[in-house]
């Protein structure tokens, strides 16, 4: 399954909307993902399973790329 990651860049950042990034990884579950990034140390706000026409919709933005973990 395809999860997006909502995130700031360091720990200390507060969740603001302007300054939050995202990142798109294929995965088994959230919590692999979660686990796989904690040695980045983002501030990870949300992480959404991504699916149908949702999938379809962030597919065609320019900032789309899956990566593996």
């Amino acid at each position: 399954m395809i999860y997006k990651v909502l995130y700031q860049d360091t720990v200390l950042e507060a969740a603001v909307r302007e300054k939050t990034n995202s990142l798109y990884f294929e995965a088994d579950s959230e919590m692999e993902v979660r686990k796989n990034l904690a040695s980045r140390a983002y501030n990870i706000e949300f992480v959404l399973p991504v699916e149908g026409a949702y999938l379809e919709y962030e597919k065609q933005s320019e900032n789309f790329k899956v990566e593996n973990l």
